[in-house]
């Protein structure tokens, strides 16, 4: 079992990092990646996760099996693990112990405007929210700071809040 990360260890992990950072803005930023290959006979796509090698296809509701993965899923489980970690960073700096904490996040999306059968459904998720059970003994002033931190310095809750730059591109290597 790992042992407990506490509010100092955690400061003396992150200290020299900061110091990095604000001595070096440009350090910051880092490009993260994601790699997947199309499949050639079925409507899927491989996605290399780094621990392994998942197959995302149609959701169910747009004609797939529901043998892979869903793409709209896989965004929801990333904003609960960014979300989790996060919470449970911030916890720890904080000094609030948390005996028991569960993340969950619901998406509302309506099919018709993937599949183009009405043009006023909008493609994408129309509401998500994201909630947290948590079992601790901190005042509620502690646990409200809690909730408006991790929204704060949750990477993936950020990325959906504030819409980032978005470019696409397609090349043909044929």
């Amino acid at each position: 079992m790992d042992t407990p990360i506490d509010a100092t260890a955690l400061r003396a992990l992150q200290a020299p990092i900061k110091e990095s950072y604000r001595a070096s803005p440009d350090a910051a930023i880092i490009t993260l990646k994601a790699h997947g290959e199309i499949d050639e006979a079925k409507i899927a796509c491989k996605v290399e996760t780094g621990r392994a090698m998942m197959e995302a296809g149609l959701h169910p509701a747009t004609g797939g099996s529901g043998a892979e993965l869903c793409s709209g899923d896989m965004l929801l489980e990333a904003l609960v693990a960014c979300a989790g970690v996060t919470l449970k960073a911030v916890a720890t700096a904080l000094e609030i112990k948390l005996s028991k904490g569960l993340v969950r996040a619901e998406g509302d999306l309506d099919f018709r405007g993937t599949l183009g059968v009405a043009k006023d459904a909008p493609v994408g998720f129309k509401a998500i929210r994201l909630t947290f059970d948590v079992e601790s003994d901190a005042p509620q002033d502690k646990l409200d700071s809690l909730l408006k931190l991790t929204e704060r310095y949750c990477v993936v809750f950020q990325t959906l809040n504030v819409k980032p730059e978005l470019t696409a591109v397609l090349k043909n290597s044929a």
